[in-house]
């Protein structure tokens, strides 16, 4: 087991009473409606979404393309809440997940569009959100791009590219 792991599961709780976990998991429920204005007011003014597998940070109502890229790529999208944990004192709450989907539509990405595959992903993701006065200041997405792009058979080809 990961020593960082051992460590935050020590020092954070799971609850379900915390208003920052209610909080959180509105924003979870509203992405789930694909309503990406609704996500995007869930965020301070000077908010913001950081997707780290894309490198790229989206502000204002920017934040809520992030909905819309995968609601186009993958009409069924659906995330599997595993566990939270909560650090009220720190207004912190963490969040494991998987992201699941048929990409049906083109997959928006900063490097160009990946088109429909058909194919099916059970993507695990790690959310890292801060929270101020009742809204979300930042929100940290750690998605394992590389699982996702090997379960859509996008890294189908790296053979290729390896040097043996």
């Amino acid at each position: 087991m990961d020593i960082c792991y051992i460590k935050l599961k020590k020092n954070m709780k799971t609850t379900s009473n915390s208003e920052n976990e209610k909080l959180i998991r509105q924003v979870y429920a509203v992405a789930e409606t694909k309503d990406s204005k609704a996500f995007a007011d869930l965020f301070t003014e000077d908010g913001y979404f950081y997707d780290v597998s894309a490198g790229v940070k989206y502000y204002g109502n920017d934040i809520g393309k992030t909905v819309d890229i995968y609601a186009t790529a993958f009409p069924d999208m659906h995330r599997e809440l595993i566990e939270f944990y909560v650090k009220d004192d720190e207004n912190l709450v963490i969040v494991e997940l998987t992201l699941n989907g048929t990409q049906n539509g083109p997959l928006a990405l900063p490097v160009g569009i990946i088109p429909p595959t058909g194919k099916a992903m059970v993507t695990p993701c790690c959310d890292v959100f801060h929270i101020e006065n009742g809204r979300v200041k930042s929100f940290h997405c750690y998605t394992a791009g590389t699982i996702m792009l090997g379960q859509l058979g996008i890294l189908g080809n790296l053979g290729a590219a390896l040097q043996h």
